[in-house]
């Protein structure tokens, strides 16, 4: 393997109330510099389904989006190596500051952790004592990789429902 990969910096609303951890972002995505840049991840769809919006084409739109309704995005990984896109290729993860974005955002009352590889290396890293008055919720991965738990589109509809009322 070639050198670690790095993780997008957080897309942080003013007064942001649910934060969106993802594991690190896949090939595609870091060759396009935008989160969820695969259009067969189910992210951006799942969003505009809980939020009835119309899909929007342009990143800068989406990112505008998502912060209109108080959600920041970030990934549980700052860096690690791995090969291809799968979570499960990952090596030497090396975790971001969460705890450090959280205490500068005291607003965010809600963790989403976008699949089982976020939450794990969350949970790992961070200690539930040290999150007074936020709820972490794993929730069903948006991606396009089919999983032992995969859910239909309208499964994991209903599964990120619950960050609605957390959001604005």
């Amino acid at each position: 393997m070639d050198e670690k990969i790095n993780a997008f910096p957080p897309v942080v609303p003013k007064n942001p109330k649910v934060l969106i951890l993802g594991s690190i972002p896949g090939g595609m995505s870091l060759e396009k510099q935008e989160y969820y840049g695969n259009p067969r991840n189910h992210f951006w769809d799942i969003l505009y389904e809980l939020f009835d919006q119309e899909p929007l084409r342009e990143y800068n739109e989406k990112i505008a989006f998502v912060k209109k309704h108080g959600i920041a995005l970030w990934d549980s990984i700052g860096r690690c190596y791995r090969e291809g896109s799968l979570d499960t290729n990952i090596l030497e993860e090396e975790p971001n500051d969460i705890i450090g974005l959280l205490k500068a955002h005291p607003t965010i009352t809600l963790i989403a952790c976008n699949g089982g590889k976020s939450y794990q290396t969350f949970k790992r890293n961070f200690p539930v004592d040290e999150l007074e008055g936020i709820e972490v919720l794993k929730m069903p991965s948006t991606s396009p990789i089919p999983g032992k738990y995969t859910k239909s589109f309208e499964g994991k509809v209903e599964a990120w429902s619950q960050i609605l009322p957390f959001s604005y």
